[in-house]
């Protein structure tokens, strides 16, 4: 079982995040991104929603699939509270977001994410453990 934390920086946030394998940190890393924007304990599971993403590398990809995320929300103001990834090869991620559109009076969006950065990027697997770390630029 993993989670994520978020992590200080000048200028933008980071987000940590662990799980049994890789597709369990991203899916912590894109509910961190999100607990970034509101409070997630306020946001219901009413809709779902697939995000398909392609890349040349897995830190590609995390960027890619945190940028996807971030752009149904800032689109279609579609707040996502959980994310199951069910493929995660090489360059290629599809994923299920859980949530539900923007309401101002149940979820103030505290700090707006205008995108998932390289910087200090990482993507790591080993032995039943992972461990991923993005940054974002607020």
């Amino acid at each position: 079982m993993g989670g994520y934390r978020l992590l200080e920086h000048t200028a933008d946030v980071g987000v940590e995040a662990t799980g049994g394998d890789l597709k369990e940190a991203f899916a912590n890393a894109a509910q961190g991104m999100f607990s970034v924007i509101t409070d997630l304990e306020s946001v219901q599971e009413r809709q779902s929603r697939t995000l398909a993403v392609t890349a040349g590398d897995r830190g590609a990809l995390l960027v890619e699939f945190l940028n996807e995320a971030n752009f149904i929300f800032e689109v279609e103001k579609l707040l996502f509270k959980r994310f199951q990834v069910e493929e995660l090869t090489e360059t290629a991620l599809r994923a299920t977001g859980y949530g539900e559109h923007l309401d101002p009076v149940r979820h103030p969006v505290h700090c707006v994410v205008k995108a998932a950065t390289y910087h200090q990027l990482v993507v790591e697997a080993k032995d039943g453990s992972a461990r991923v770390r993005v940054f974002l630029d607020i």
